[in-house]
Order: C-alpha cells, then sequence, then structure tokens
C-alpha cells in the first residue's frame, strides 16, 4: 500500500510540475522493425535539456525505465542513449533488435528551474493521446 501510494504521490508531483509552453517532439512516430534490425529514435526539445528520461512501455502496459541523463551517452546492453543539451536532442539507439523490444518509448525532458518560488524542476513530457503523437514511438518487432 506504501509503495503505490509513494508512486501516486510521485506521479501527482510531475503532473504539478508540468510545464506549459515547452515542446517535446520524438521521431518516428512508429516503427516497425524486423528481428534484428537496428533503429534510432530521436527526441527533439524547444529549449536546451538539462536532463532525459526514456522509458519503454510494455505492450501488458507495464513501464521500465530505460535510461536517466544529463548529459554524454550510456550503453546498457543493446540500448545506447544520448543527449546533447545545446543542440536540444537525444537519442535512443536499439542494435540487434529482439521480440521484446515491442512496445511505446517515451522520452521526457527536463529544462532548468525558473528563480523564484517555483519548487519544482521544469519536466516536458512528450504526449500521450495517441500512437502518432510527438513524443512517443511505437515500436513492434516481428520475426
Amino acid at each position: 500500500m506504501q509503495r503505490g501510494l509513494g508512486a501516486l504521490l510521485g506521479l501527482l508531483w510531475v503532473q504539478l510540475c508540468w510545464v506549459r509552453g515547452q515542446q517535446v517532439e520524438q521521431s518516428p512516430s512508429a516503427l516497425r522493425l524486423q528481428e534484428g534490425a537496428s533503429s534510432t529514435l530521436r527526441c527533439n526539445s524547444s529549449t536546451t535539456i538539462y536532463r532525459v528520461q526514456w522509458s519503454r512501455q510494455k505492450p501488458d502496459g507495464g513501464l521500465i525505465n530505460l535510461f536517466y541523463l544529463a548529459s554524454g551517452t550510456k550503453q546498457e546492453g543493446r540500448l545506447n542513449a544520448t543527449v546533447d543539451a545545446k543542440e536540444r536532442y537525444s537519442t535512443l539507439h536499439i542494435s540487434s533488435s529482439q521480440q521484446e523490444d515491442s512496445g511505446t518509448y517515451l522520452c521526457a525532458a527536463g529544462h532548468s528551474a525558473p528563480r523564484g518560488p517555483a519548487a519544482c524542476p521544469q519536466t516536458t513530457a512528450a504526449p500521450a493521446a495517441t500512437v502518432s503523437a510527438s513524443g512517443r514511438t511505437c515500436m513492434a518487432v516481428s520475426d
């Protein structure tokens, strides 16, 4: 119960700290790969990026956090994420795709916090209304 409440409060905090006016766009919006193929997803921001989080939502609805990075490159197995703060983009490269890579990929970009009474860092997540909406990529891997 406590764990679920903590997660709910965390989501609520993110919602309260949502910033309007900054845009995050992700491409491509949909992708179908043959097993073993590689692809790169790109997340562009309208303002300088100070941190990026890449996540994958599995077909059953479960969310997996893949990377959280402020600069440079991180690699985990077949996944590689980069962020270029000055150029305002991040990439997620998936090499040798497998069926378990299928899902919806999401990126969220963090921006510098404003000076003043605001207590929340500014985080702009890409909208998640439809599969083709910017900020998410629906990827299917078939054999």
